[in-house]
């Protein structure tokens, strides 16, 4: 009986047949996934990504993880089939679910764009890995903070968790924001190792769909850039041959890099903010402290993480 209602659940939970208007046929699809809880800010990442891509043929998957209330003592003791009980939450959730693919489809009419539901019993990053990797999902776009919305932090928990664990790139958009045309792209960089084409490429693509410059800021920390640097530099001006770019570098050996970043991100019109996850990185220190009130930095737009094909352990 017990694995007669697991099997009841997983069906109810599998995923729908796409939402589009139309057959057609296109080349490559671009695979974009939005991992959601159903919240506002959920929903803000979700409505700038299909805009940011609205010039391109995708494939829209938005996922959706739950953890059942019992899930730390039934599952963690007997596995799946020990928690197939009646949840009236599933319900909920995939109401939900069928909620958000008829308002994309409804606010967001894309001949070019396909929606996809995707709803599981899971941690949140096991599963964005899982549909990743059987989907190809070419990038991640979710909010900088989930239902809770805490203040304090610079990203929730599960951002943080699926930048450190994700494979491939994540598109962090904040609660408040609201698209606007993406002009100019700040990529935050240290010239510390080569840059490969294919870890570039979500960069270059957004910034050749929306013709924006994009500004390499280096911050030097008061030393002059080393041969190796010198070099990973001249490899990042091939990489970008063909888009619009300049080099900008801060010498203020008074403001630490986090202060230097927040300066321009606060001067100038940024529409979007860039950078490689990496080891030893700005990025990976950033994350790892999560004090806002010790570091002074409050993200105010988007943030494309790239990622290095070098293995990350944090």
């Amino acid at each position: 009986m017990i694995q007669l209602v697991m099997m009841i659940i997983v069906i109810f939970f599998s995923s729908k047949q796409p939402y589009f208007y139309k057959t057609q046929k296109f080349g490559k699809m671009k695979k974009v996934l939005f991992p959601t809880d159903f919240s506002d800010n959920a929903w803000n990442a979700i409505s700038y990504g299909v805009q940011l891509y609205k010039d391109i043929a995708c494939d829209f998957f938005v996922l959706h993880t739950y953890t059942p209330p019992f899930y730390r003592v039934d599952y963690a003791l007997g596995g799946p089939v020990f928690s197939a009980v009646n949840d009236p939450e599933v319900d909920i959730v995939l109401e939900n679910m069928d909620h958000t693919l008829k308002d994309l489809s409804k606010y967001y009419f894309n001949e070019k764009h396909r929606y996809y539901s995707r709803n599981a019993f899971n941690i949140l990053t096991d599963e964005i890995n899982k549909v990743s990797d059987k989907e190809q999902i070419d990038i991640i776009v979710m909010g900088t903070k989930g239902a809770t919305g805490a203040k304090r932090i610079l990203f929730g928990s599960n951002t943080v968790y699926t930048i450190r664990k994700a494979n491939i790139p994540i598109l962090a958009v904040p609660d408040d924001y609201q698209y606007a045309e993406v002009n100019q792209l700040l990529f935050f960089t240290d010239y510390l190792r080569p840059y490969r084409e294919d870890e570039l490429e979500p960069l270059k693509e957004i910034a050749r769909l929306h013709n924006a410059t994009i500004t390499i800021l280096y911050v030097s920390e008061g030393y002059d850039l080393t041969n190796g640097q010198l070099s990973n530099k001249e490899s990042l001006k091939e990489a970008l041959e063909g888009l619009t770019y300049e080099f900008k570098e801060n010498t203020n050996t008074k403001e630490t890099m986090t202060e230097t970043l927040e300066s321009y991100l606060e001067d100038s019109q940024y529409d979007m903010l860039v950078m490689m996850n990496r080891k030893h990185s700005f990025l990976e220190r950033l994350l790892t402290r999560q004090q806002v009130e010790k570091i002074g930095f409050n993200l105010k737009i988007p943030f494309l993480v790239l990622r290095s094909n070098e293995a990350i352990n944090w």
